[in-house]
Parts: C-alpha cells; sequence; structure tokens
C-alpha cells in the first residue's frame, strides 16, 4: 500500500512554517517531511509536531539556500567544518521529532576545481555523516535531482548516486530515490526499483 507525506517546505505555504502541521494534519496526512528550517525555533517544531500527531518522514540537512539555488555543500572544502558542526544537531532534532532519516544533498559543481576531488569529498562528508548517524540508530539518504531544474548539481542519475553509496559502503547509507526527479532524467523506473530496491 501507498503511503504518502506532505513536504510543507514546498508546500501550505499560505501559512507560517509552524502552523502547517497542524494544516496538514487536518488534511488527512498521517506525515510530512520538510528542508531544514533554517531560523525557526527547532524547539518549537518539535512541540508542533508532538501535538499534530504527525510522523516526520523526512528532513533535509542543511542544504544552504535554497531559494537562491544552492544544493548542499558536501563538495565545498570552505564549508566542511559548517556540515560538520551542523550534523549533530540535525541528528538530535531528528531524534526528537521521530524521524529516522536525513536527506544530504551534496552540492552544485564548483568551478575551476575538479569533479573527482569534489566527489571525493562527497565521499569522507557522507562516510563521517552515516557514522555519526548509526549511532543515533539513524540512515542517511542521498538524493539526485535533475538537470533541468537543477543544472549545477552533481548527481543526476542513478547509476552515478548507487556507485557513490557502494563507494562510501556504510550500512545506512541510502539512495532517496526521487521518483519524479528520475523519470525526468531517465525513465524506466520499475526496472531500476527492481534493481536497486537493496539500496533505496
Amino acid at each position: 500500500m501507498l503511503r504518502f507525506d506532505l513536504n510543507i517546505s514546498i508546500l501550505l505555504r499560505e501559512v507560517p512554517f509552524l502552523e502547517r502541521f497542524e494544516r496538514a494534519a487536518s488534511l488527512g496526512f498521517g506525515a510530512v517531511e520538510f528542508w531544514w528550517p533554517g531560523d525557526e525555533n527547532l524547539s518549537a517544531i518539535v512541540e508542533r509536531v508532538r501535538a499534530s500527531g504527525l510522523a516526520v518522514a523526512l528532513i533535509n540537512f542543511d542544504a544552504g539556500d535554497l531559494a537562491g539555488g544552492e544544493r548542499g555543500f558536501l563538495n565545498d572544502a570552505s564549508r566542511q567544518e559548517q556540515f560538520r558542526t551542523h550534523v549533530p544537531i540535525a541528528l538530535e532534532f531528528a531524534q526528537q521529532v521521530g524521524c529516522s532519516r536525513l536527506n544530504a544533498l551534496v552540492g552544485n559543481v564548483i568551478p575551476g576545481e575538479s569533479r573527482e576531488a569534489q566527489v571525493d569529498r562527497i565521499r569522507q562528508n557522507l562516510a563521517w555523516a552515516a557514522d555519526q548517524a548509526i549511532a543515533a540508530h539513524l540512515d542517511v539518504v542521498v538524493e539526485a535531482l535533475n538537470v533541468f531544474e537543477t543544472p549545477r548539481y552533481l548527481l543526476t542519475n542513478t547509476h552515478e548516486t548507487v556507485q557513490l553509496l557502494a563507494e562510501v559502503n556504510r550500512p545506512n547509507l541510502k539512495y532517496q530515490y526521487d521518483i519524479y526527479h528520475m523519470q525526468r532524467m531517465e525513465g524506466n523506473l520499475i526496472a531500476t526499483l527492481h534493481e536497486h530496491i537493496g539500496q533505496i
């Protein structure tokens, strides 16, 4: 049976963020997901989640200025400390709202640096984050995005994403298989699900 959640960072934007939990519940949803909530008060979010009775299916790690085009910064040496300072905060928050997985957007291509150097930095940061998460009994997921809307994003198909995960080789590191993005990029959704279901 299919189960649906509502991404309240994208939808219900006609009301303030903290009010979206109750609104989602009133619409009949049993779960929500959201991007890292930025300057919102995390304790207030925990209270709203618990009061609404909703499950939290997924939270994004801080991925920078999404509205401005950023899509994570695991590939950026100048922001590695920022990411590694953020991860413990995100893991504790996820535990407080009962969320078992966090999505790590890996970043846009940095001009002037080789792709391999950037991917190697992503490997290191994913391994580190997954090791922190497994101690908290949480999973980290990685998502590929389509090039039509995110032309500079580093991961754009299933093959390179599952290859990256295999190279990092952590049991709690999975593929966040976004059907919308991957239908646009490669199609063959059912075949891909059958082939990679153990990694998704």
